[in-house]
């Protein structure tokens, strides 16, 4: 049976999961066996991976219900706060190992057993890298915020444990134990990068316009643009999950009946649909191009108007400036 988008979202996600669980295990044994600080630095940052895999999947499980009349626009937000939480636990991580780093560092104590401890914490970085490529890979195909956050904070994993090896085996050779607690100061300082991951959210959970999200909606509808859609404007788009729920006002002949403003407006939602895999709902408010007095005739496309009053010059670009101006804007 061919799996849905959630379905095999909730799969990748359970798949890391089982992974950060096994590599979480690994760490505390090297940090068992080494007694390094730096090892417990990785250590700890797998907590926040399986505490922020285990939300993600939950989140990943809420979002696949469907709309109902208490959530008109779905439950595909909870990914953004699945971020957003996982965001906090990146910070607190942070904070944690540079505490534990300094402790060390006025506190010195013995390390053993480096090499094996650079065994297990190289073959991890691998597992991360690996698993952060995958959910990004899945996330960007299927839109799912929460599988790229966790995808981007794997990966970032994998680069401090590059350096965490590299000292590791400084260390192995030096002897110099204060490397060690260099080395989580560092590598806590790095991996505080909640901070970035909880702006995106909060932008998106206050509905923040995205421009780069309007600029690909723009270039599609000029790609494939009809004759009949002399203006689109005050466009308003709002994401929850993978669905896109989208209102704008469409310029329109002034002349055409009902029949044919609701075929048009077909038109329009099976462009967005064709896109955006089916999850753009649309929402048309249709505008006569003589609504105004200034007509829009030498902008149209229709060559065969029988009512046309200006020759045709050039039609106007559909762009982010001409999207977000409401109907009183566009004649100022």
């Amino acid at each position: 049976m061919e799996l849905t988008e959630n379905k095999l979202k909730q799969k990748v996600q359970r798949n890391i999961l089982m992974v950060s669980v096994l590599i979480l295990v690994g760490k505390f044994l090297a940090y068992y066996l080494t007694n390094s600080v730096g090892v417990l630095t990785d250590a700890m940052e797998s907590i926040v991976n399986v505490a922020a895999g285990t939300i993600s999947l939950f989140s990943l499980c809420l979002s696949e219900k469907p709309r109902d009349t208490d959530h008109p626009f779905g439950h595909g937000k909870i990914e953004l706060i699945s971020a957003s939480i996982e965001g906090i636990l990146i910070s607190i991580a942070g904070g944690m190992i540079i505490y534990e780093a300094i402790k060390r560092l006025l506190v010195p104590d013995e390390i053993q057993k480096v090499d094996i401890g650079i065994y297990i914490i190289a073959i991890s970085g691998v597992l991360n890298y690996l698993m952060g490529w995958y959910s990004i890979h899945i996330g960007k195909k299927y839109n799912s915020i929460a599988l790229v956050a966790g995808g981007k904070h794997l990966q970032s994993d994998t680069y401090s444990t590059i350096g965490l090896v590299i000292g590791l085996i400084l260390l192995y050779f030096t002897k110099i134990t204060w490397i060690d607690s260099a080395m989580a100061l560092i590598f806590g300082s790095i991996i505080i990068t909640g901070i970035s991951i909880l702006r995106k959210t909060t932008d998106n959970l206050l509905d923040r316009a995205d421009i780069n999200l309007l600029k690909d909606l723009a270039d599609t509808l000029n790609r494939n643009r009809k004759p009949e859609w002399i203006d689109i404007h005050n466009v308003k788009v709002l994401k929850s999950g993978t669905s896109l729920y989208m209102d704008c006002d469409l310029t329109i002949p002034w002349y055409y009946n009902i029949d044919q403003g609701h075929r048009i407006g077909a038109q329009l939602q099976k462009v967005l649909n064709d896109k955006y895999s089916e999850h753009a709902v649309l929402n048309i408010h249709l505008d006569p191009c003589n609504i105004f007095e200034s007509p829009k005739c030498s902008k149209c496309l229709c060559t065969d108007c029988p009512y046309r009053k200006q020759k045709f010059d050039q039609v106007e670009e559909i762009n982010v400036t001409t999207f977000i101006r409401n109907e009183m804007e566009r004649h100022e």
